[in-house]
């Protein structure tokens, strides 16, 4: 089976973007790709984080990895940190990268903007990720297109590595769903839903109540017409409610908009807001029956072990590569 690696950052509660434009994915690919899903905890660092809400934000992230239907009997749940050979490799592929590539990352520069200062780690974030993915050999990537920039830097490195060293490592594909790969804020269309998000207005919790779904749906922001018709470009908040709305119940985006002809915004919102209630509900159920109850620990513990027998070899490939 090819080979499939994807990471979540456990920064905060995960949201019904993070579900719908990653997760969900993650449960049906299990089923056709030798999958490695991870709590990418490194990456959190590259913002403050207090150590406390950091640790218990890893086991949330990875009990709705589980409570979604992500398998360990079928894929590979572990925690960054607990492979040493991410830090490594991308210290290694650091030594690669050029200081203009990185500064022209998007995210980077979205993330520190306005900032008196920030940490090296935000700036060289990228390649931690390359890291992340190279060490398993993972010939597709499910990322977001925020993303993207990302994945094609990791490329790039990929094939500067094998033209210098050798044939040493797979160059992966992005794996992006057409729709639902870029879930947007409630109250700004234009901009990606965020679990970091200071006002969670932004945003739907994967553990929020049904009553909060259903307020903050209502309260989406739209546009001043009254066509339900999805034309990211034209009716961003529309079109993004078309989308969870066609996520969370199967239909597809052509029905929908046929079911709402004649029909105003207020119709859309409470059917969206059902559909997510009722897509979640079982998830949250899940969830708080992993968190009271035992095995956690023991499936983040297989899994971290199985990763790092992988990754350790491959880690000593490219050492060896490098002449260390």
């Amino acid at each position: 089976m090819k080979r499939v690696f994807s990471g979540v950052q456990p920064s905060g509660v995960l949201t019904l973007g993070n579900y719908l434009g990653a997760i969900k994915n993650f449960v049906r690919v299990q089923n056709e790709y030798e999958c490695f899903f991870c709590v990418v905890d490194l990456h959190a660092l590259t913002v403050p984080q207090e150590p406390l809400i950091l640790r218990q934000n890893v086991r949330q992230t990875a009990a709705l990895f589980l409570a979604a239907g992500i398998d360990p009997a079928k894929a590979t749940i572990f925690v960054q940190s607990r492979v040493s050979a991410h830090a490594e490799l991308a210290w290694l592929l650091q030594c690669l990268t050029g200081f203009g590539e990185l500064g022209r990352m998007t995210q980077f520069k979205e993330k520190s903007q306005g900032k008196e200062s920030f940490s090296a780690g935000l700036y060289t974030y990228p390649t931690l990720m390359a890291a992340d993915i190279l060490l398993y050999d993972a010939e597709y990537v499910p990322v977001g297109e925020d993303q993207k920039q990302h994945l094609e830097l990791t490329r790039d490195l990929a094939q500067r590595f094998n033209r210098r060293y050798g044939e040493l490592l797979v160059v992966p594909e992005p794996m992006i769903g057409k729709v639902g790969a870029r879930i947007m804020a409630l109250d700004d269309p234009t901009a990606k839903m965020s679990k970091s998000s200071p006002t969670p207005a932004s945003y739907i919790s994967m553990l929020d109540s049904p009553e909060i779904i259903t307020k903050k749906l209502k309260r989406a922001v739209t546009d001043a017409g009254t066509e339900v018709r999805y034309d990211p470009e034209e009716k961003a908040g529309v079109s993004n409610l078309l989308s969870i709305l066609s996520l969370c119940s199967g239909k597809t985006i052509p029905q929908l908009e046929a079911e709402f002809t004649g029909k105003g915004y207020g119709h859309l919102k409470i059917a969206a807001a059902e559909a997510v209630i009722a897509e979640l509900a079982p998830i949250q159920q899940r969830y708080q029956d992993i968190m009271t109850g035992g095995g956690l620990e023991e499936i983040l513990d297989q899994g971290s072990n199985k990763a790092a027998s992988i990754a350790a070899p491959a880690l000593f490939r490219v050492q060896q590569a490098m002449g260390l």
